[in-house]
C-alpha cells in the first residue's frame, strides 16, 4: 500500500501554504518565467500557461497521490497571493525521507519568505508526518538557495560533481546550458530545536513567532 501526504493547508504568521489550483495558473506561469528560476531549474523556458496549467491540475496532484511528494503554494496570508513553491520530491517511506526544494517570485524577495514557508514544511514533515530526514540540493552558484538552506539549520554533507546543469543567458538572448556541481544539504528533527513548533488546529498548522 502505497503512503501520500494529506491534501492540507499550512499557515504562518505571513503565509499559507496549500494546494494549487486553477486561479494559480497567471502567477505561477510568472514566477516560472523569471531569469533566476530559469537559471537554477530545469523547467522549460519560455514557461507557457499551459505548463502552468498542467502542472496545477496534473502533475502536482498526480505526485501526491502516487506518495512521491507534495507541492505547496505559498501564498501571503493578508493579500492571498502567490509569493512561491514549495516541493517535496523522491519521498521514502520506509526511511521516512524527502527531498525538499523551493522557489520565490521576483517581487517577494528579500522579505525571508522562502525561510518561513521551508521551516514551516520542516515541521509539519518531522512532528506531523514522523519523517527523520529532509535533504536539499543546491547549484553551487546559487547562493541564495545556499542562505535559506543555512538559516533553516541545513547541515552541508557534502559535493556531487559535475551532476547539476544551470542555465545562463546567451548575447542573443537565449540560454546556454553550463554544468555545474550540487551542493547535498539536510535537515533532521534535532536541527530544529528550539525553533516554534506548530498548535493543530481544523484549519492547518500555524506557526506564530516566526516573523
Amino acid at each position: 500500500m502505497t503512503s501520500t501526504f494529506p491534501d492540507i493547508s499550512i499557515s504562518t504568521d505571513r503565509l499559507v501554504l496549500r494546494p494549487f489550483d486553477e486561479a494559480d495558473v497567471p502567477a505561477l506561469t510568472a514566477m516560472m518565467n523569471d531569469e533566476l528560476i530559469a537559471a537554477w531549474t530545469s523547467i522549460p523556458q519560455p514557461y507557457p500557461e499551459d505548463a502552468a496549467r498542467a502542472w496545477t491540475d496534473e502533475s502536482a496532484p498526480a505526485e501526491r497521490a502516487a506518495g512521491r511528494g507534495v507541492d505547496f503554494a505559498v501564498t501571503e496570508f493578508l493579500t492571498q497571493r502567490l509569493v512561491g513553491v514549495v516541493q517535496l520530491r523522491h519521498t521514502d517511506w520506509r526511511i521516512r525521507s524527502s527531498e525538499m526544494s523551493y522557489a520565490v517570485a521576483s517581487w517577494a524577495r528579500g522579505e525571508g519568505y522562502a525561510c518561513e514557508a521551508s521551516l514551516a514544511v520542516a515541521h509539519w514533515l518531522f512532528r506531523d508526518q514522523k519523517f527523520e530526514r529532509i535533504e536539499l540540493r543546491t547549484a553551487a552558484d546559487n547562493t541564495a538557495a545556499q542562505q535559506v538552506a543555512q538559516k533553516i539549520g541545513c547541515i552541508s554533507e557534502g559535493v556531487l560533481r559535475n551532476a547539476f546543469i544551470a542555465r545562463s543567458r546567451t548575447e542573443d538572448g537565449g540560454w546556454a546550458d553550463i554544468r555545474t556541481d550540487l551542493i547535498v544539504w539536510s535537515l533532521l528533527p534535532e536541527d530544529l530545536d528550539g525553533v516554534p513548533g506548530p498548535q493543530a488546529d481544523a484549519n492547518g498548522f500555524p506557526y506564530p513567532g516566526w516573523n
